[in-house]
């Protein structure tokens, strides 16, 4: 597949603490044929993510653990591992040392930023529940590029840290329930 045939949108769905109820609460509510690959960018250091192994139950989607050089296709929902910091070169996914190894990792804020330099479709970004601020420092720029932020409603987050910190940035165009972001991303895309 050639650079020209990436131009579908990539979904980057970053979340930590609480988060594992919005993922849910999203592909409950998203057809599995959109034309668009999510990555779910779970804010985990030191314990294996389980993810690709729990929500399979809730989409038709096939999920994966991403893996060095795995080409990005439409359809599907990817995982990033623990412990890595996420790049996207030339449509495949890249995985670098983690470059915040201490306190709060930052690797949703990493992955947003690669994808403003690096993929040509159309990109969303949505924050739900956590902990810290990951991923509010990109959202300006995921917009300069022409893409779309959505932030979790405060009230339905378990820990409202991430997506107020996303709020707060100014760069946020929706906030609204797990549900309601997975209606926006249908309305968005189709």
């Amino acid at each position: 597949m050639s650079i020209a045939d990436k131009n579908f949108p990539v979904i980057c769905v970053g979340g930590s603490a609480g988060g594992l109820y919005a993922y849910i609460k999203l592909l409950e509510n998203l057809p599995s044929n959109m034309g668009v690959a999510i990555v779910i960018v779970n804010h985990v250091r030191t314990m294996p993510t389980l993810l690709h192994e729990i929500l399979p139950k809730y989409t038709t989607m096939p999920i994966t653990l991403i893996t060095e050089d795995l080409v990005i296709e439409p359809n599907q929902v990817y995982i990033i591992p623990q412990n890595r910091d996420l790049h996207v070169l030339d449509g495949k996914f890249q995985l670098k040392p983690i470059s915040k190894p201490r306190g709060w990792p930052d690797v949703i804020t990493v992955f947003l930023r690669s994808l403003t330099d690096y993929w040509q479709g159309k990109l969303i970004a949505v924050i739900v529940s956590g902990y810290d601020g990951d991923g509010a420092a990109a959202l300006c720029g995921i917009k300069e590029v022409g893409g779309i932020t959505i932030a979790q409603k405060l009230a339905t987050a378990t820990q409202p840290d991430m997506p107020e910190s996303a709020i707060e940035s100014g760069c946020i165009d929706f906030v609204l329930s797990p549900e309601d972001i997975a209606k926006k991303i249908v309305e968005i895309t189709v």
